[in-house]
């Protein structure tokens, strides 16, 4: 058994690598790879059917490399072993995960034990194992009554980063008729007022966030959620130079 550890920080990368050894002693190669980049090309380059990720990496985070590793191998078993647990992270993994496919996702906060009984189930038993605290928030977005889907979520990120109707048509690539479509309904479930669209600032941005952001964030986002958020939409920014 080879088993891929895909993580940027050199001591966690070492305490996944013991741990990896002590609870899978199947595993003959363990290799390791400090970002999402060098751990999609290892992957490609192994063919190994076994990894744990980091979530949060430079160069490439955990959900952009599991999807590209998944899309070229559905049947490659991922560990996520992540510091957070909010709902966006939670939402990302889980509208790339294939059908079928044994996943996992485990806090960083949790006790060794804890931590080797997960890669045991997945890379052995073809289990899924996902910490208490990340499930509640998986089982509380399915179970919320007003719940949003993925296309819904990113819009609704848009609007609270206060982007205009046409510059979420282009960010996400669909018709201005079909953005204010989606916005509509999007009010109804939120239960907000439809503020005007007074554009500023190039055409980007208007000043209806003032009155959707603060239902939006009760419902949805945290701090640390909405801070990605922003860092994506500069990064966007730049591309449109």
């Amino acid at each position: 058994m080879k088993v891929l550890i895909v993580e940027d920080d050199p001591l966690h990368r070492s305490y996944l690598h013991e741990a990896v050894c002590s609870a899978l002693p199947e595993c003959d190669t363990v290799i390791e790879a400090e970002n999402g980049i060098v751990g999609e090309q290892l992957a490609r380059d192994h063919k190994s059917a076994h990894i744990v990720m980091d979530l949060q990496m430079t160069s490439r985070n955990g959900i952009e490399a599991a999807r590209t590793i998944w899309k070229e191998r559905p049947d490659t078993r991922i560990l996520f072993w992540s510091n957070y647990s909010d709902e966006a992270y939670v939402r990302g993994v889980s509208r790339i995960v294939p059908d079928g496919a044994a996943y996992g996702y485990v806090l960083k906060s949790a006790s060794d034990e804890r931590l080797k009984l997960a890669l045991r189930s997945i890379f052995v038993e073809n289990q899924c194992v996902i910490d208490r605290e990340v499930r509640g928030l998986q089982q509380k977005s399915i179970g919320r009554a007003n719940s949003f889907t993925d296309s819904e979520y990113e819009i609704l990120v848009d609007i609270a980063l206060g982007l205009t109707d046409r510059a979420i048509a282009k960010r996400r690539s669909l018709s201005l008729r079909s953005v204010q479509n989606r916005l509509q309904h999007l009010y109804e479930k939120l239960d907000v007022y439809q503020a005007a669209a007074d554009d500023h600032l190039d055409g980007r941005f208007n000043l209806r966030a003032r009155a959707v952001t603060v239902a939006f964030l009760r419902k949805l986002l945290n701090y640390s959620a909405l801070e990605r958020a922003e860092a994506e939409l500069q990064d966007w920014l730049k591309e449109q130079k």
